[in-house]
């Protein structure tokens, strides 16, 4: 094979080559009398009711060595400087507290001596400030343990008319703990009202409240030295971009782990947030997929095991300890309650029974449908739908030199095969919800649809570009494509998609896509410390582009004919993290169109959809229910009236069931002319069928 997509972690590699000699030099790299220290009178704050925790030699050389890799080896090339420890700063503060709910403005202050300090801290070991400020966290965690309990005990009025906000990240910081417990009132109040109009009865909601925070109690006291460098580490990563990342030895374990699809689980990538454990990424394939149900943003506030089994309240536990909850036995049933993201505010805790599976590339395979559309003349058209799910290859396979090896291409050749004996007049790529996988996957599937020619171009952390060409893969597919993205079609997705859209070969339908257009590596900590199970660095190091020189960073594809998104660019995508990359254009590469879609025939489908917008009713009710989801999306707002609250998801379950017996009764009169949609309430492969009909 000719292949040279590796050649940038090579390089990589050698670069990282001299950091065994440099590693020796750290401990002086730095003069300690240049290094502000933390005075230990600073910790004399503390009371003896937790212990204090600090860190150890390890932690030190692993903070190091992670200091010096990021501030020389990182795509941004912005070398640890006062600026730096400035935006380290604010990050950890919000990654630990971002709804400022235990922090008092005094502690703020006190933090205030150390913003410029970090940066020559951490290139020295020293995390003195950042176990600091996590010892305050904690506690005030343990303080807000019995100062909620005694809130919750004294019980609520629902009669009295306020409101609450759940959106805190611009709330100034509290002036005293008596402010502090107003807001958590509220809080507590909202999360107690949101239980009772879901009929649970009060004595029930104000246990399991309490369970919760005698819970979090135990949580607190399980803090270790490990947990504090994650969080410092990451704060200091994320300042660089969102998909650098120190992780543990566990956590180290747990990548490698899924990086081999060796999990047996839901499917579904989880993050914290606000006390909340929050669904980041569905993945294809797996049984949150499947189950339809589940979607970025979604709150999990409890798990049950089995059909049988009764609901954990998961509020407030640390993410690996749900994590452990959700994971088990392939084939065993598990329940969660999830606060859907879609209903805003008013949300009900909506409840959700999956099988686990075990989840693997292989079993994540594209799929085909035959779509027959009847046209006015009674006459029958059909029309082939590939679902990629995600970019995956057998990589043993692959080296051993297997003919039929599994990959995302193979798959899809043999698909367009079977298609075509079937006689379609058209094929449509759905690539909605594909977060990426394989880069030599992507550049192969390219080929399946063009001529020899360019794909994509990698600049690396020196500015040297790359690019990478179809070799060894034929076309196979010249007729009419359409290719179907989402907002959540990420990496391998928009390198396909932007390749397809560059030549001209097919229509790109949809959102626009996920923005994600940089390449990391990882690197062993193992190897410059000497010690065995250091936990790794995953490191940006280069940046994708399309071969007309633009960036997929940032921005992402943005397809021809764009659609709504249910999902808001700044809560969803690249852009919601505010460490993104940027956006930016190289030159680009040498490439001809195919000439197969002229700019003139991309206006004609153009109209054509604004047309099916106007007169098709399926459109109209998904662009209504996109516009009246975001409404519900942006409300932050919530009143603790119980009888206005009551009414509010009343009016608001009210308009969905409407909603849905027009659809079923525009469907039923639709029915002549659709006659085999495998789903009926899919209205972008709807749109993309009589797009491609009509072409």
């Amino acid at each position: 094979m000719k292949h040279k997509i590796w050649y940038i972690m090579k390089r990589v590699l050698i670069a990282l080559i001299p950091l065994s000699l440099l590693f020796l030099a750290f401990k002086y790299h730095q003069k300690q009398g240049d290094v502000p220290r933390l005075p230990e009178s600073a910790w004399a704050r503390f009371q003896d009711t937790l212990p204090v925790i600090r860190p150890e030699e390890v932690h030190q050389k692993r903070a190091r060595v992670v200091s010096e890799m990021v501030s020389r080896y990182h795509y941004r090339q912005t070398p640890l400087n006062d600026s730096v420890s400035s935006a380290i700063f604010d990050m950890y503060l919000k990654e630990l507290d971002e709804n400022k709910l235990y922090f008092l403005a005094s502690d703020i202050e006190d933090f205030e001596q150390y913003r410029y300090a970090l940066d020559n801290q951490l290139l020295a070991g020293d995390l003195s400030v950042g176990f600091y400020i996590f010892n305050v966290y904690l506690r005030r965690n343990a303080e807000r343990v019995q100062r909620n309990i005694d809130i919750i005990r004294r019980g609520f009025d629902f009669t009295k008319d306020e409101v609450y906000d759940r959106d805190r990240s611009q709330a100034a910081w509290a002036k005293s703990m008596d402010e502090l417990d107003e807001v958590w009132r509220k809080a507590l109040k909202d999360q107690f009202l949101t239980s009772k109009l879901a009929g649970e009865a009060d004595s029930t909601i104000q246990n399991r409240l309490i369970k919760r925070y005698e819970r979090l109690q135990k949580s607190i006291m399980q803090i270790n030295a490990e947990d504090i460098l994650s969080s410092y580490l990451n704060a200091l990563a994320h300042t660089y971009d969102p998909h650098t990342a120190y992780l543990s030895p566990i956590d180290a374990d747990n990548f490698r782990n899924s990086m081999r699809r060796s999990l047996e689980g839901i499917g579904a990538v989880l993050s914290t947030e606000n006390d909340y454990v929050i669904i980041r990424e569905v993945r294809p394939g797996g049984p949150a997929y499947k189950s339809g149900k589940l979607h970025p943003n979604d709150k999990i506030i409890a798990v049950a095991q089995g059909d049988e089994g009764e609901f954990v309240d998961v509020v407030g536990w640390r993410l690996d300890e749900v994590v452990q909850l959700i994971r088990g036995p392939k084939g065993t049933v598990v329940r969660l309650l999830i606060l859907p993201a879609k209903d805003g505010a008013n949300a009900k805790p909506m409840e959700v029974r999956m099988v686990r599976e075990k989840i693997t590339f292989e079993e994540q395979s594209a799929q085909k449908k035959v779509i027959v559309y009847t046209d006015s003349k009674g006459k029958k058209h059909k029309v082939g739908v590939i679902q990629v799910p995600a970019f995956y290859i057998n990589i043993e396979e692959y080296q051993q030199g297997k003919a039929d090896y599994k990959s995302t291409t193979n798959d899809v050749r043999r698909l367009i095969g079977e298609l075509q004996a079937e006689g379609i007049e058209g094929l449509v790529i759905d690539l909605r919800y594909n977060g990426g996988g394989s880069l030599k996957e992507a550049i192969d599937l390219t080929s399946l649809f063009i001529p020899r020619g360019p794909v994509v171009q990698v600049k690396d952390v020196d500015g040297n570009v790359r690019v990478s060409q179809t070799e060894d893969v034929s076309q196979v597919y010249d007729g009419k494509l359409i290719v179907l993205v989402n907002r959540l079609s990420a990496s391998a997705s928009e390198i396909f998609s932007g390749a397809i859209q560059d030549y001209r070969r097919g229509l790109v339908i949809g959102e626009t896509t996920f923005g994600k257009g940089t390449v990391q590596s990882v690197i062993d900590l193992a190897r410059y410390i000497g010690e065995q199970n250091q936990g790794q660095l995953n490191i940006t190091l280069a940046k994708f582009y399309r071969i007309s020189g633009e960036s997929t960073q940032l921005k992402g594809v943005t397809p021809d004919i764009t659609l709504p998104s249910f999902y808001p660019e700044d809560e969803v995508g690249e852009a919601s993290y505010p460490t993104a990359l940027p956006w930016d254009k190289i030159a680009p590469a040498a490439y001809k169109k195919t000439g197969q879609l002229s700019d003139k025939k991309i206006e004609q489908l153009k109209k054509l959809y604004h047309e099916l917008s106007k007169n098709k009713e399926y459109m109209r009710k998904l662009l209504d229910d996109i516009q009246k989801a975001r409404e519900r999306y942006k409300r932050t707002t919530v009143s603790l009236n119980e009888d206005k609250r009551k009414a509010e998801m009343e009016a608001a379950r009210e308009e969905e069931e409407a909603a849905n017996e027009e659809q079923t009764q525009n469907n039923a009169q639709e029915k002549p002319k659709v006659l085999n949609f495998d789903e009926e309430k899919d209205a972008y492969l709807k749109l993309a069928t009589e797009m491609l009909l009509n072409w």
